[in-house]
């Protein structure tokens, strides 16, 4: 016992012995047990007697404790097994410098890796292009998914993302720097370029663009050519997910169009091309060519080159072609291009003949493509997955992503592509304009023409020491859509085209 003062009073206070504190709280523990127990119970009894009296009288109740307790996230799939790496002892390091826009560094890519493959190399991830006319400062993954890449082609070649910092220039490595002779075959980098790696073990290509041949490649290096193309780059989520909402969106309202308007300020001035633009606009044009030194050629005779099919369609033209096929007044048009030159000016009479004539920025809302602008490849990359996935592909000009989307719809089942011949057009155009040409006589003549012209199976064109003017492998990988006896008869003679 305890005697203290409070106050002037005292109080006596009794102080229980541990045992019994103890004891006393494992009482109170053991009696709230008890209780949780009895709750439980008599709750599991009275759905036991609802469900056997009244079925559906406790049916919320039920279905409540489900959802609580089981896990409301739906399943994810597990991604697939990777393929066992390849074993090999690698030769060296190839870091590439891509040039120029989307589809041509994507080709470029397809290239490397091919060239990665035969030599025995391991590639570094590649660095794309930030310095041409678009000034893009994406990087490679920030346009596709670089952990697919990797892992999807570990079976063939070792990627890394970055050389070891052994070969860097803060360690006193200097990098010895060259570019490949343009539509070289697997003879010219094993003799010419194995030895330069056997000797700096790291080399840099400094331009990719059609560094390796279209046609007497090993089967092997075309079809891997294929598979890097059609596989293994892959756009990253954020680019798809928008890609494929547009596609939804057009979908949702019927079959569509792409028209490939390869009518803008950069390829305008490359060409040279300035049928149906003011004097003014003529003289922009060349001063632009001319502010670009990688632009070799400078004077152009705009009307020269149509007249040899050179030049992409105008707007104007693009809608007199359209009509000519058979599209109607109703048909649903997505233009697959950046900022038209002369914008909605030159646009207006495509426009009235085809009320039905969207672009990627008036289906999706300004914060959508936030993301995108000022990065003319990812903007591309939503065009070309829009391009891929339509019903008919237009393009007005042959230039990268025309052969690409070409080659990508011919690899997913030869859907529709109308390839112009543009020499013709331009013929029937002028023909129609001034006079001689009646419309029934103008829309036979555009339609026979192209009869043979609209992306079915056929054997790529070889013109001997003239790889710019053959048919291109990209456009048409005639080696990856057939097998074995079977190509034969899908790209008979009789199925051919004049170049498409």
């Amino acid at each position: 016992m305890e005697v203290r003062s409070e106050g002037g009073i005292q109080v006596r206070c009794d102080k229980l012995p541990a045992p019994v504190i103890a004891r006393t709280r494992l009482q109170v523990w053991f009696i709230r047990v008890c209780s949780s127990l009895f709750l439980w119970t008599c709750l599991v009894q009275l759905v036991a007697v609802g469900e056997l009296w009244h079925p559906h009288l406790l049916s919320n109740i039920t279905n409540r404790i489900s959802a609580i307790t089981q896990d409301p996230l739906p399943a994810v799939p597990s991604p697939p097994p990777l393929l066992p790496a390849r074993n090999y002892t690698s030769n060296g390091f190839l870091r590439v410098s891509c040039n120029g826009g989307l589809n041509q560094m994507r080709a470029a890519i397809c290239d490397m890796v091919t060239v990665a493959r035969l030599l025995n190399l391991t590639l570094v991830v590649p660095e794309l292009d930030k310095t041409s006319f678009w000034a893009d400062p994406s990087n490679f993954e920030d346009i596709f998914d670089v952990r697919h890449f990797i892992d999807s082609l570990r079976d063939e070649v070792r990627i890394v993302r970055r050389l070891p910092k052994m070969f860097s220039r803060k360690y006193g490595h200097k990098p010895f720097e060259m570019p490949p002779v343009s539509w070289s075959n697997e003879k010219y980098y094993l003799e010419q370029i194995l030895p330069l790696i056997s000797k700096h073990k790291v080399l840099h290509f400094n331009r990719t663009d059609a560094r390796v041949a279209n046609n007497w490649i090993p089967l092997d290096l075309q079809k891997l050519r294929c598979r890097v193309n059609f596989q293994a780059l892959k756009f990253t989520p954020q680019i798809e997910t928008l890609g494929y909402k547009l596609v939804r969106i057009l979908q949702e309202k019927g079959p569509f169009v792409a028209l490939h308007l390869r009518y803008e300020m950069d390829m305008l001035a490359f060409s040279g091309c300035t049928h149906g633009c003011t004097e003014e606009e003529a003289a922009e044009l060349k001063r632009l060519r001319y502010a670009y030194p990688w632009w070799r050629e400078k004077e152009i005779v705009s009307e020269e080159k149509r007249s040899h099919g050179l030049c992409p369609l105008t707007p104007e033209e693009s809608a007199l072609l359209l009509q000519a096929l058979g599209f109607h007044k109703d048909t649903q048009i997505y233009i697959a291009a950046g900022e038209i030159y002369g914008s909605e000016r030159r646009l207006a009479p495509l426009r009235a003949a085809f009320p039905r004539i969207v672009k990627k920025e008036s289906l999706l809302s300004p914060e959508e493509l936030q993301q995108f602008q000022n990065h003319s490849s990812q903007m591309a990359a939503l065009d070309f997955i829009v391009s891929v996935a339509s019903n008919t592909f237009v393009p007005t000009y042959d230039g990268n992503m025309a052969k690409l989307v070409e080659g990508h719809r011919r690899y997913l089942g030869f859907k529709k592509s109308i390839l112009l011949d543009r020499k013709r057009l331009v013929e029937l155009l002028d023909m129609h304009m001034n006079g001689t040409l009646s419309w029934n006589e103008f829309s036979v003549a555009v339609r026979s023409t192209h009869e043979k012209r609209m992306g079915q199976p056929t054997r790529r064109r070889v013109i001997a020491d003239k790889p710019k003017e053959e048919d291109y492998f990209y456009a048409n990988p005639q080696e990856c859509l057939c097998e074995g006896t079977n190509c034969d008869d899908l790209l008979s003679p009789s199925n051919s085209s004049d170049g498409g």
